[in-house]
């Protein structure tokens, strides 16, 4: 039995930027081992799986390695194949049954909103082989973690956009990413990279779930509620950020690279 597969580029408006996903769409459900076999095979830093349920989708996501709790940019890929491919109706919110609860789409002209939970840090004392493995010369301001991710502000934006970790070190580091972040110049608020060795992703492209943490962590700073957010990997890529309470949208436009049938 073969199963249509998609490759979208997320948070992104021309392919061969932003974060790819993989995109299966399943008759039924499958194995999880399976799912990680195919996530393998990809070698995406994240393939999502989805099933039609009456009332809405069953949503997954994969890495190379082990699968995750929440993520951002293959459920906006996933939004778009829907709509895009898939033959339902722009007008209509998605809704997506996850191991983080329920998550909602909706498309507003080239973009679409994502209506995810915010995962907001705690200040802690940082391992030792967080720093050591960031560069111990950089300057820190603040380090934090929530339930997923390390959050460390760093004073210069330069920083961020230069920063060579040593990913082995990292890898040692108790958390799904090392999320570094600082204030950006205009356009944007705030920029961000994300490292995440540990599930089997050196450097995740764009991740929209740790702006579930960076929405809030700006706004306590910044004093406002929403942001344009770049995410300075060497693909890039722009999300605009909303934070109403115990919620954050994110938003981001796509673009679909390849779309076939995986013989599996």
């Amino acid at each position: 039995m073969s199963t249509r597969i998609y490759q979208v580029d997320a948070f992104t408006a021309r392919p061969f930027a932003g974060n790819p996903a993989a995109i299966c769409l399943l008759s039924e459900p499958r194995a999880p081992q399976w799912m990680q076999h195919v996530a393998r095979e990809m070698g995406l830093s994240e393939t999502a799986f989805l099933t039609t349920q009456e009332n809405g989708f069953g949503l997954r996501w994969f890495t190379p390695t082990v699968e995750v709790e929440l993520c951002g940019h293959a459920t906006l890929a996933s939004a778009h194949v829907l709509w895009c491919h898939e033959g339902y109706s722009g007008d209509e919110e998605l809704h997506f049954h996850t191991r983080s609860g329920l998550l909602t789409a909706r498309k507003e002209d080239d973009w679409i909103e994502l209506n995810f939970p915010a995962t907001p840090e705690k200040k802690v004392l940082p391992p030792p082989e967080l720093l050591h493995g960031l560069g111990s010369d950089n300057d820190y301001v603040y380090v934090g973690k929530n339930q997923f991710d390390f959050v460390v502000e760093v004073s210069r934006e330069q920083t961020v956009r230069k920063l060579r970790p040593n990913l082995r070190e990292l890898k040692e580091v108790d958390a799904r990413c090392i999320v570094v972040t600082s204030r950006s110049a205009a356009p944007y608020d705030f920029v961000s990279r994300c490292f995440a060795p540990a599930t089997g992703i050196d450097e995740d492209p764009v991740t929209g779930s740790s702006h579930c943490c960076l929405g809030p962590y700006w706004q306590e700073r910044l004093e406002k509620d929403t942001f344009l957010a770049y995410q300075a990997s060497a693909r890039g890529g722009e999300l605009r950020v909303h934070v109403a309470g115990d919620r954050v949208y994110l938003s981001g436009q796509a673009v679909t690279v390849t779309r076939g049938e995986m013989e599996v």
